[in-house]
């Protein structure tokens, strides 16, 4: 065998090894944003299953905030019901969207919620909301570090994603669109001052 030919084999092989390189890594970029996707589902189920508990301890007190209630409520399945349908294994553009949309309506909900909720001292005062505000609370530290998780993570992917020579080949490998990070923007009710009238 020649040396041109054995060098000709060893170029393709290090062209193949490298090919397999590119590949392998953005195969475990994604799965590292859909595990940590997979985390924030798991903080935002907690947080939807604690809701429903603050609403009914909050009905003994509140019984004339019914549509403050309702609205919370109604957020809280509206979240879930987006979250519930989400296919794990392709999150992407819209489903983000739907997402943080149903978040920022369920955050605004709960605004209004806890507002009403200052008026009423012996409320606040009750140790099983306390306890319930401490763990929602929590519950919303834990989802926002996810979030962080989450986008470092889509933000590592679509960095390797779209460098060279990852670019020529990510669509030829299956993944053709960069990943979305999930942003909460922060809407009107949440942006402006709580107006509290007497």
């Amino acid at each position: 065998m020649a040396i041109s030919t054995i060098i000709f084999w060893l170029l393709l092989l290090a062209l193949v090894i490298y090919t397999v390189g590119i590949y392998n890594r953005l195969v475990t970029l994604k799965n590292r944003y859909l595990n940590a996707f997979a985390q924030i589902e798991v903080q935002l189920k907690r947080r939807y299953d604690l809701i429903p508990n603050l609403v009914e301890i909050a009905k003994g007190y509140l019984g004339h905030e019914r549509e403050t209630l309702e609205a919370v409520t109604n957020a809280r399945n509206e979240a879930a019901a987006v979250l519930k349908t989400l296919d794990p294994g392709a999150v992407g553009g819209a489903d983000m969207t739907r997402l943080a949309s149903a978040e920022n309506t369920l955050q605004g909900a709960l605004g209004k919620l806890n507002i009403t909720m200052e008026a009423y001292p012996e409320l606040r005062a009750s140790e099983n909301m306390q306890q319930l505000t401490e763990e929602l609370a929590s519950t919303e530290n834990r989802v926002a570090f996810a979030r962080q998780g989450y986008n470092d993570a889509v933000m590592t992917f679509n960095t390797y994603r779209q460098s060279l020579p990852a670019i020529l080949l990510a669509s030829t490998f299956g993944h053709p669109e960069n990943a979305q990070l999930l942003e909460f923007d922060d809407s009107e009710q949440i942006q402006a001052a709580p107006k509290i009238s007497f």
